[in-house]
């Protein structure tokens, strides 16, 4: 008898066949096999004149979604219709959630097999695992792939309705999506906040003590019996203290002040509290908390940490990673007990076995947390695994073998010491036990160095003991405003608030990012003004799509569907073709929006208006001349536009750049002036006869007022030549580039080697000798990524075994196998490609390579000409085309259309 196991990808199916009897074929679909159209081309010609057809679900017809096989996987479903003629069995392995249900579901439709038919799930890789499933087969939950179905169709409907009214009223390009519009609101917020916030200032004092040879801090609390102001005690809206609060505000004399008094005074301690405490480990990981601890500690992207969680999953080293549930299996509680054990001892073994519950608000089909998988962990030296790969699963194992440790105890110590009528505290603490923290500590990758941090030890103090006072410090304080939102943060927000699933948060974020609606500027998610926009847009005219709690009940809708608790029809009837529904309210508001009104963001204590353009943000002002127009830099944030930046920006229209002196040698102006990527210095005006004035980027940090005549003539004079390397006699200069101040060696033949300046090193005064210092050392990881790290590893070449991966390079996103590089498609994103399109890249790409050369050597000189007037009628063609391309390709804007692709 022979059996045909499909799973979604080509890494799941060979870790699956080791598990599985002879007679057992195994293949893979590639993720999703069907899907709603995602461009014209992909709409079959029978309902292309439909009105519905563009949207890809036909509202009048109970919202009947047109399903088509996408142009690169057709290949796919002929190949499972052919290795299913050969099987008297079929066996639908993909993921147990949702969507691996959904993908089950539409093989089925498209397979139509002949031959019995079942459904296996399983959560982890392992031969157990594998033997078990396949002897506790079932049928597939109708109810989970119509939850899905009615989510995929939710998000079409919000997407497709909505982007097009922000094309036509902000911008081209721009997208809103169920979950996406929500998250970029909520950046925006958080921005608006750090706007309106008001610095408040205050004054402390610092003691540094000493008792019986020991060194230890104390901070003064409390003035003539009253508490000293801190940063909690100011209202974020005035930069004052709050009403009702009755604290002592400091200022820099007052301070000054008191520190006089007090040095020469006598310290008493009058008082010592010890609280004993203890802390309980973290549960095991969910999609949601996997995400964010990896963000936090290893600095991983969602996208990332999801890509490699999949890795992880299908090569058999975790369990699924696509999980609201914190539950261990009896199975895995025994592994991690056991790895307690015989690691740490039994003393740090919990006294009995420690279980969790789920607090998520809209926890799905629960598997169980993420853990390493099978009835032993293997440690992570044992896997054999290397980089990112290896740094997730250590923090997998760490975080599940800690579960089962015993808690940590630690005593919290606050000692009280007076002197005159000032209060003063030193606050420390000692851990009794380290328990759970010999194997993980939140927010470290090194328990024992986080072991020592947390500790702060005194000395011994009793009440009478009379420290002596070494140093007493003023110090001043600003009050901070909101933090902007980390992937992580963002990522607790909306699981906090039941706001998506957890396995859409990745993609969630990567769309913000791509669309332009955010920055990642030092793991920090900054909202664009674009984003300000469209917000605004959003909030004013469908405020529902946009608020927190109508998003979350949506959710719990679509929860309650994959149930049968709610019916999904009327759900989806009510939402779009309600009397308030989405579709009329589109149709009523879309002459109610004026362009100039959206595309202008209103922005308080500004002398101009901020507007958003073809070519981005700028500003607009009247003048005695008429409207003045600057372009907004990209590195100014709408938090951080000020009414000094916006004088000196329009002041540089229309009174021109500030004139910083003449030049040595030429005698030519120099300017200073700020352009679209910031400062930079110009030499000369730019006219007709000197279309492109010579120019140089001020090094990023550089203050404008710091510019003086003789940076601008070093700056204008780079490349600096700094000498030879004594090994090749090759030059060696320092310059400015995109990324910041750098040295290159320039081999010419052989190709040049970069190194980026430490900040310490100024580009222009840097020497030979600390440039061959730098060259010297390795280069850096963000230096080797592209070259070494894939974005994406697709599997192995059928014909040599070798791998076929994804990279970024200088030109955009491209295929590799071996020596042939092939780039993507227009429109295409890595998460978009499967093995087998880009087998078919590569293929295409090869036989370009033949024919090129083939034609290249005859014809050099005929073709030349001939290509000359070829490529100008192909230009005006392919204009065409290319629109049309854009046209259908902006309109995947709905939340689900990658967020939940699962091919690897």
């Amino acid at each position: 008898m022979s059996t045909l196991v499909i799973v979604e990808s080509p890494t799941k199916a060979k870790t699956i066949r080791n598990y599985l009897p002879s007679g057992y074929r195994v293949e893979a679909s590639m993720g999703h096999v069907r899907d709603l159209p995602k461009s014209a081309s992909e709409i079959p010609t029978a309902v292309k004149g439909e009105k519905w057809a563009q949207l890809g679900v036909n509202t009048d017809a109970n919202f009947e979604p047109l399903y088509v096989v996408p142009k690169d996987k057709k290949k796919v479903v002929k190949a499972l219709k052919d290795a299913l003629k050969q099987a008297d069995e079929l066996v639908l392995a993909t993921d147990e959630d949702r969507e691996g249900e959904s993908i089950s579901w539409h093989l089925l439709q498209l397979l139509k097999p002949k031959v019995p038919t079942k459904r296996m799930v399983f959560h982890e890789i392992t031969e157990e695992a594998i033997q078990s499933a396949l002897e506790n087969c079932r049928d597939i939950n109708d109810q989970l792939v119509r939850a899905q179905e009615t989510r995929r169709i939710l998000d079409r409907l919000v997407g497709y309705t909505l982007s097009p009214l922000l094309w036509e009223k902000i911008a081209w390009g721009l997208s809103a999506g169920r979950v996406q519009s929500v998250a970029v609101r909520l950046l925006v917020t958080r921005e608006r906040d750090r706007r309106a916030f008001r610095r408040g200032s205050y004054w402390d004092l610092k003691a540094t003590l000493s008792h019986q040879n020991s060194d230890f801090e104390a901070k003064l609390y409390a003035l003539a019996g009253t508490r000293l102001a801190n940063g909690s005690d100011f209202d974020e809206n005035t930069g004052q203290i709050a009403t009702g609060r009755n604290v002592v505000l400091l200022n820099e004399e007052q301070a000054r002040a008191l520190q006089s008094r007090l040095e020469a005074g006598i310290w008493t301690v009058t008082n010592i509290e010890e609280r004993p405490s203890s802390r309980k480990p973290s549960p095991p990981f969910t999609t949601s908390t996997l995400q964010q601890e990896s963000n936090r500690k290893l600095r991983m992207s969602a996208r990332d940490t999801m890509r490699v969680a999949q890795s992880l999953y299908e090569k058999g080293y975790i369990t699924y990673m696509r999980t609201d549930s914190v539950h261990l299996s009896q199975q895995a509680i025994a592994a991690a007990r056991s790895c307690v054990k015989s690691r740490y001892g039994q003393d740090y073994l919990s006294p009995k076995p420690r279980q969790y519950a789920n607090k998520s608000k809209n926890a799905q089909e629960a598997h169980e947390a993420i853990r390493p998988a099978g009835s032993t962990f293997r440690t992570p030296q044992e896997t054999g695994l290397r980089e990112k790969e290896l740094a997730l699963y250590d923090l997998i194992w760490k975080r599940t073998v800690a579960t089962q440790m015993a808690e940590a105890r630690q005593t919290h110590i606050t000692v009280q010491i007076e002197v005159d009528d000032a209060n003063f505290r030193a606050t420390g603490k000692r851990i009794d036990f380290p328990g759970f923290f010999r194997a993980y500590v939140e927010g470290s990758d090194d328990p024992d160095a986080a072991i020592e941090d947390q500790e702060v030890t005194l000395p011994t103090l009793k009440v009478g003991d009379a420290p002596t006072c070494n140093t007493l410090d003023a110090i001043g304080h600003e009050t901070q405003p909101p933090a902007r939102f980390t992937e992580a943060s963002l990522v607790k927000t909306l699981e906090s608030e039941g706001i998506g699933r957890p396995s859409t948060y990745a993609s969630i974020i990567g769309t913000i990012v791509d669309r332009g609606y955010a920055q990642l500027t030092s793991n920090s998610l900054i909202p664009t003004f674009t984003a300000f926009a469209v917000t605004d847009l959003l909030e004013k005219h469908f405020p529902d799509l946009v608020d927190l709690g109508f998003t979350a009940r949506m959710e719990q809708t679509l929860d309650e569907i994959s149930v049968g608790d709610v019916e999904w029809l009327p759900y989806l009837s009510e939402f779009y073709l309600g009397d308030q529904g989405l579709e009329q309210q589109v149709q009523q508001r879309q002459s109610q929006i004026d362009p100039d009104t959206a595309r202008t963001i209103d922005l308080e204590n500004l002398a101009a208006k901020v507007r958003i353009g073809r070519y981005g943000p700028y500003l607009e002002a009247d003048s005695e001349e008429g409207s003045v127009k600057a372009s907004i830099p990209q590195d100014v944030t709408p938090a951080d536009l000020d009414a000094e930046q916006v004088e000196t920006l329009l002041k540089q229209k229309t009174e021109g750049p500030d004139k910083i002196g003449l030049h040595p040698d030429t005698g030519e102006p120099i300017y200073l002036l700020i352009g679209t990527y910031g400062p930079y210095v110009q030499m000369g005006e730019k006219t007709e006869e000197n279309p492109k004035p010579k120019r140089a980027s001020v090094p990023k940090g550089t203050p404008m007022e710091a510019v003086t005549l003789e940076m601008a003539v070093g700056l204008l004079s780079l490349p600096r030549l700094l000498g030879t390397h004594p090994d090749t006699g090759a030059k060696i200069k320092a310059s400015i580039g995109p990324y910041g101040p750098y040295v290159v060696h320039d081999q010419g033949k052989e190709g040049k080697d970069y190194r980026s300046l430490k900040k310490e090193d100024n580009v222009l005064e840097i020497t030979l000798e600390r440039a061959l210092a730098l060259l010297a050392e390795p280069k850096s990881r963000r230096g080797r990524r592209k070259a070494a790290e894939p974005l994406k590893q697709l599997g192995n070449h059928p014909e040599d075994e070798k791998p076929v991966n994804i990279y970024d390079g200088p030109y955009g996103f491209y295929v590799k196998h071996g020596t042939t590089n092939a780039s993507l498609p227009e429109g295409k994103k890595p998460d978009d490609i499967t093995l087998e399109l880009a087998l078919e890249l590569l293929e295409a790409k090869q036989a370009t390579k033949k024919t090129s050369r083939k034609s290249s050597k005859s014809t050099a000189k005929k073709t030349t000409t001939r290509k000359t007037t070829t490529k100008k009628t192909a230009a005006k063609k392919t204009t065409g085309t290319t629109a049309k391309k854009r046209t259908t390709r902006k309109k995947t804007t709905d939340d689900s259309s990658s967020a939940e692709k699962k091919a690897s």
